[in-house]
């Protein structure tokens, strides 16, 4: 590996796989070796998916990545279970290094995504996990997923753990830590730029690694949605990746919150016609549902029925 932004994905890498605190150890020419142990480590994912969580487990996951941390006592008074249940529940999930011990719990890592993207997570997630969940209905068991950056698809990926045989392709390395210990077939990050602020996969070389690959289903979030059908984000990078999964998906699904609406952002990434499935968890503008009718695209609501 060459380049100047090499050692920067190698602490990423790390970081995600469980090796950062080894990092410091080594030197900008002995990158290569943590590069090397952190990509053994992503490749593992793939053949231990058959390891599973209980639900108990896997609610302590969830409240670890809503919180930020837990607490032992709590838990146990929640659950009207004994404190060393609490504590191996969260070795477990700490052994699969999805955790960090703390004194009297455990807390969430947090992998290389800044405190920027962090909160933008915790904004409207009430919206995104009801989205989330409605959208994972739509998946069945077995299929193959293509997901894009994004605080909500991160969500569907959370709600897509107790799914059976998935394939799932990515340009977000968030989705490592997501789906560790998950009933996953095998995951695939493709190649390009790392963007360190959010562990976005973005550019052209990115969008040429999505064309190696034909989904079932494309799932992807968006900055905005203008009220006349229109997709958009902010970021060219972005889009471009956006456009080359839903080019190689046979089923194409937005999912996207209300306050998307009627934010100006300068690029697109499709119109509504072009799209199979849109989920939002409340009704959108008028004039943007007519557009969805005429365009014969699905609305889920997760409020209300669905229609089309």
């Amino acid at each position: 590996m060459r380049g100047d932004k090499q050692p920067a994905l190698a602490v990423l890498l790390a970081q995600l796989c469980g090796f950062g605190d080894i990092w410091p150890r080594y030197n900008r020419c002995q990158y290569d070796i943590i590069v090397h142990l952190s990509l053994q480590n992503v490749r593992s994912i793939s053949y231990t998916q058959n390891m599973s969580f209980t639900s108990r487990q896997e609610s302590f996951l969830s409240l670890l990545r809503q919180q930020g941390e837990v607490e032992v006592e709590r838990l146990a008074k929640d659950w009207n279970i004994a404190t060393q249940t609490v504590r191996r529940d969260l070795g477990v999930l700490c052994h699969a290094g999805l955790a960090l011990r703390t004194h009297g719990g455990a807390k969430r890592i947090n992998g290389a995504s800044v405190m920027a993207y962090e909160d933008r997570r915790m904004v409207h997630l009430n919206a995104k996990q009801a989205i989330a969940g409605a959208t994972a209905k739509l998946i069945p068991n077995g299929a193959s997923v293509a997901l894009n950056i994004g605080t909500t698809t991160e969500l569907v990926a959370e709600a897509l753990r107790q799914h059976r045989d998935l394939t799932v392709v990515s340009n977000n390395v968030n989705m490592v830590p997501i789906f560790r210990g998950s009933g996953l077939k095998s995951l695939h990050l493709i190649g390009g730029e790392v963007r360190m602020s959010d562990g976005a996969i973005i550019g052209s070389e990115a969008a040429r690694a999505i064309s190696h690959y034909k989904v079932d289903f494309a799932i992807i979030g968006a900055s905005a949605l203008d009220e006349e059908g229109a997709i958009l984000d902010f970021d060219h990078h972005e889009v471009e990746v956006a456009r080359a999964i839903l080019t190689h998906a046979r089923c194409k699904i937005l999912v996207a919150d209300g306050s998307k609406f009627g934010v100006p952002a300068p690029y697109k990434i499709c119109d509504v016609d072009q799209l199979d499935h849109i989920v939002l968890e409340s009704a959108p503008p008028q004039a943007f549902a007519q557009r969805l009718n005429a365009a014969s695209t699905a609305l889920h609501i997760t409020q209300e029925q669905t229609y089309v």
